[in-house]
């Protein structure tokens, strides 16, 4: 704080009114003054290169160190300007203070600033943070079908502020980031593999076992169907009018919807060539 007291004061003496009165004079008394400030400066000036060459090889390297440890592109860069220009705002604080420039105003000027630029953008600010650890974290990629916020669709894009899907009928969807990290995420396309569930209703008349044998004789026939993790038929429900039969098989996450609606219609011709009832709800009328 006294150096830069001494600077301040230093400064002061430098602008005065003799300097446009009589240049020559003043030079003439105050060498020891002018030639403290041109030493001052030119450490400032010294302080500002070395500064700015010192935060661009810091950016460079954190840009390199993000990039072979497979960070987000996009992530990567922010956080490489951000080291850059926090080191810019360090050197150039320095640089004034050198020259007797009182820099607390500087800096509470920067902070308000900040503060109220943060207030009015608390919405976006949420959404980029979210973005930021969206792709640093990568609990989705692009190419995966997911469900998020109530919403379905493959994921299309991840930017710093959005997440965009495309729906099976081609509905484009944007999203803001803070509404995807905030809720809960279901990937479908994380694993390879998937568990189709049906459910199949027979009636209380009809022979359980084989039921069971007739549909598991169809699932057997289909090549898409991961036979070595098996087929499970059990009995999942003693509903109102019908046994609920649920059978569980696994597929490549590529095949679930044509496996899903190819067997719940074969189980239906299934059944019934095995001559197993499939009762429906019936409404009796009785009239007085």
């Amino acid at each position: 704080m006294a150096n830069e007291q001494e600077a301040v004061e230093k400064t002061t003496e430098i602008i005065n009114p003799q300097l446009l009165n009589d240049p020559i004079g003043y030079f003439h008394n105050n060498q020891q003054i002018i030639l403290d400030f041109c030493l001052n400066l030119t450490y400032a000036i010294i302080i500002l290169v070395l500064g700015w060459l010192v935060a661009k090889v810091v950016s460079k390297i954190t840009l390199k160190v993000l990039s072979r440890s497979k960070v987000e592109a996009t992530v990567a860069r922010f956080v490489s300007n951000i080291i850059k220009y926090a080191i810019l705002v360090f050197v150039i604080t320095a640089a004034l203070s050198r020259v007797g420039i009182q820099t607390a105003s500087f800096v509470a000027i920067i902070g308000a600033a900040s503060f109220a630029i943060g207030m009015s953008l608390q919405g976006s600010l949420s959404n980029f943070a979210s973005g930021v650890l969206l792709l640093l974290f990568r609990p989705i990629k692009v190419g995966e079908y997911i469900e998020v916020a109530g919403l379905a669709g493959t994921v299309e894009e991840v930017t710093i502020f959005t997440t965009t899907l495309l729906t099976p009928d081609n509905k484009f969807i944007i999203i803001p980031n803070s509404a995807v990290s905030s809720g809960n995420i279901i990937n479908y396309s994380r694993q390879e593999d998937r568990r189709v569930d049906f459910v199949f209703g027979i009636s209380y008349d009809s022979d359980i076992d084989k039921a069971r044998t007739a549909l598991e004789e169809m699932f057997k026939k289909d090549s898409r169907i991961l036979q070595d993790k098996g087929i499970q038929i059990v009995v999942g429900e003693l509903a109102a009018s019908s046994i609920n039969l649920t059978c569980r098989v696994w597929v490549k996450g590529a095949d679930y919807w044509d496996v899903f609606f190819a067997h719940n219609e074969n189980a239906v011709k299934t059944l019934r060539a095995a001559n197993i009832d499939i009762p429906f709800q019936t409404i009796n009328v009785i009239q007085k």
